[in-house]
């Protein structure tokens, strides 16, 4: 069962009402969430925090996944490998995700994170979520 993105929004606001991501779109195998930064997201020096990266790429990719599979609440995390290339600097976010296989029990997948206004992206991340197995 696939979702779109205003469905998965919706969905979101009842089982996850602390997720603070705009979902931009959601499909064929692949979402992008945007999120502002304020200073609470910024490590000293004035970047955007690692945490903060992590968090929108595993939510990026959680999106990607309920996107494909449906309401599969507690598909879960089971890797995340952040590079760093550049320092990401205040402002909107972009987290561009795509699945790469999407199996029975696990997806692999990666994310790639823009800063507001900016072509290259400032990291790239390789992620795994273990999925549940469905309920008959």
């Amino acid at each position: 069962m696939t979702m779109t993105a205003n469905e998965l929004q919706q969905y979101l606001q009842e089982i996850f009402p602390q997720f603070g991501y705009r979902i931009v779109s959601a499909g064929d195998n692949a979402a992008v969430l945007e999120q502002g930064t304020d200073t609470s997201h910024l490590r000293p020096g004035g970047t955007v925090s690692g945490p903060t990266l992590m968090a929108i790429a595993d939510a990026a990719m959680y999106i990607a996944i309920l996107a494909q599979i449906g309401k599969v609440a507690l598909a879960v995390t089971t890797n995340l490998n952040i590079n760093f290339y550049r320092k990401p600097t205040p402002g909107k976010l972009r987290a561009e995700a795509r699945i790469l296989k999407l199996g029975q029990r696990l997806a692999v997948g990666d994310v790639l994170l823009f800063c507001d206004g900016e072509k290259e992206s400032v990291a790239h991340v390789a992620i795994t979520y273990s999925i549940p197995p469905r309920q008959a």
